[in-house]
């Protein structure tokens, strides 16, 4: 399930992470920025017996509650950080279930179509990869009615607005030697994503923002969460939709 040889780079996650220790037990799944606040599991629906796969998922933490907790059959935490994949693999190789997979997300997806019920994102892939190849990419993976679920920033950190079309901007990171550096990622706006969806295979079925003004000196963050299911066929209803909040 590894494939390094799609990944080129630098490693700009190698530093992201290390000073943790031990496995991190989740109690709830989070979609929001802090992890603290608003809504929880219930957004993925009921996972039971199904195949799941997380998009950037780092260390694993979200997915080892996936697999652990919601039960479903088989779980995907993909990242393409060499540093992340084994941070992972070492806490949470023993959890029935869960495969890390090290690879670039969008060629996993395209390599293995109609293979999942499920996938999600939380500030993973689909924050620093462009949307306009990990969604389609996600809807050739999902079955039929599939589920996409994700949250992502709903403006810069520094408090800036987002972006009114696709484009990423540059932001700081360390590179593996310790040198300031940066990566591309995609803040966009919440009727970007909804076109986005739309273009590329999916039904906005579920829309909401999570605010959090921030606690002791912290900066205040609001997150969108997006609920999204591959259309049907075509000549099949289309599920209804609704407008998301600005």
């Amino acid at each position: 399930m590894t494939s390094p040889s799609r990944i080129s780079g630098p490693d700009r996650w190698q530093h992201y992470g290390a000073s943790s220790r031990g496995r991190r037990s989740l109690s709830r799944l989070h979609w929001d920025w802090y992890q603290r606040i608003g809504p929880g599991a219930e957004l993925l629906g009921d996972l039971t017996g199904r195949t799941v796969a997380e998009l950037g998922a780092g260390a694993g933490h979200q997915a080892a509650y996936v697999a652990a907790e919601l039960k479903a059959a088989r779980v995907m935490a993909i990242d393409s950080s060499t540093a992340q994949h084994s941070r992972g693999c070492d806490l949470y190789e023993d959890v029935p279930g869960l495969d890390f997979v090290h690879d670039d997300a969008a060629a996993y997806l395209r390599d293995h179509p109609s293979s999942l019920d499920a996938v999600y994102s939380i500030f993973g892939a689909l924050d620093f990869s462009d949307p306009q190849t990990l969604l389609p990419s996600a809807a050739t993976a999902l079955r039929p009615g599939g589920t996409l679920m994700f949250s992502t920033l709903a403006h810069y950190r520094t408090g800036a607005p987002p972006e009114t079309e696709c484009r990423p901007a540059d932001i700081p990171t360390r590179m593996p030697d310790g040198r300031p550096g940066t990566m591309r990622r995609w803040v966009l706006g919440a009727s970007v994503w909804k076109e986005l969806l739309d273009e590329h295979g999916f039904d906005v079925v579920y829309g909401d923002t999570v605010h959090d003004a921030g606690r002791d000196g912290e900066a205040s963050v609001t997150t969108t969460l997006f609920r999204a299911r591959k259309k049907r066929e075509s000549g099949a209803p289309r599920l209804l939709s609704y407008e998301v909040p600005a």
